[in-house]
């Protein structure tokens, strides 16, 4: 069977834009009543544009193709062996990697000055020849870690950079968590369990300021970094468990709050919300991101 490329990609900001106001000159006008220009959203919507027909381009005709957006991934089918060419910026890879299972991802990065990607780190250019040596097996993968919440109701959520887990409004949540040998009672802004693919983000953060000592994993380091957030120490609740690395162990959580969330990647909109006396682990996923390097 010849082999089926999808290309996913994302609204550009244009084009949210021009969706909210209608027309090209009330956009136009919105912005430059604010002291601002469309012409660096029409320059880069261009240039997404460019890189997705450059991408339809070199495909060889013979073989299968898909198109998807991203409001769309929940409602797309990847086929196993797919070849997910994600052309827009790196959050657009972490969108896709919850729905793949094991299929390769070519990131192709088409505003390369504004995006500066490490996920989609190849020019347009480069994919006629990505394609082919992906094909053949020919290429060089990153398999990158990714995290998992296992509910105990059977909800599980998957995530590429981090996952997590405390109120929606965060202010804060209660809960009993345990890690190896060790329990103690919580109430904090939440927790943050993340990957090597996020430790350039959220977790970097958060190592700076509570345990600047604590190595932080590579894309395809197999160990997870956790934090808890402003933990408050009360005559109920403690503060010693704040930051940990997971090999292959687990966090395990118990709620103590009503509607605690758990989501990943930032998207807020998919979250499985947790009630009193629910429990949940966080640990390593047993599935990988497999990105092409080169």
């Amino acid at each position: 069977m010849t082999p089926r490329v999808v290309v996913v990609r994302r609204t550009t900001e244009y084009e949210e834009l021009i969706a909210r106001h209608a027309t090209v000159g009330q956009a136009a006008f919105f912005l430059e009543s604010r002291g601002q220009s469309l012409d660096p959203l029409v320059d880069r919507h261009e240039r997404t544009q460019s890189a997705l027909d450059a991408v339809a381009r070199a495909i060889p005709v013979d073989w299968r193709r898909a198109a998807v957006e991203r409001a769309e991934l929940n409602r797309f089918v990847f086929g196993p062996d797919d070849i997910v060419v994600v052309v827009g910026p790196d959050g657009l890879v972490a969108n896709v990697a919850k729905y793949l299972e094991g299929q390769c991802v070519l990131g192709v990065d088409p505003v390369p000055m504004v995006n500066a990607g490490v996920l989609v780190c190849h020019s347009p250019a480069a994919v006629p020849d990505l394609l082919q040596a992906t094909a053949a097996g020919r290429v060089e993968l990153c398999e990158r870690t990714m995290v998992e919440a296992s509910v105990d109701d059977g909800q599980t959520l998957t995530a590429l950079n981090e996952i997590f887990l405390g109120r929606p409004d965060h202010q804060s949540a209660r809960y009993e968590l345990s890690w190896r040998e060790t329990t103690e009672r919580q109430s904090s802004s939440g927790m943050i369990v993340g990957t090597g693919t996020g430790a350039t983000g959220w977790l970097r953060s958060l190592q700076r300021i509570q345990a600047p000592d604590l190595r932080l994993p590579s894309p395809s380091d197999p160990t997870l970094a956790w934090f808890v957030r402003e933990p408050w120490p009360s005559p109920s609740t403690g503060a010693d468990l704040v930051a940990g690395l997971l090999e292959e162990d687990a966090l395990t959580v118990r709620v103590e709050s009503d509607s605690l969330v758990v989501f990943g990647d930032g998207i807020e909109a998919d979250r499985i919300t947790l009630t009193w006396g629910q429990q949940v682990r966080l640990l390593r996923a047993e599935r990988t991101l497999r990105t092409v390097v080169r």
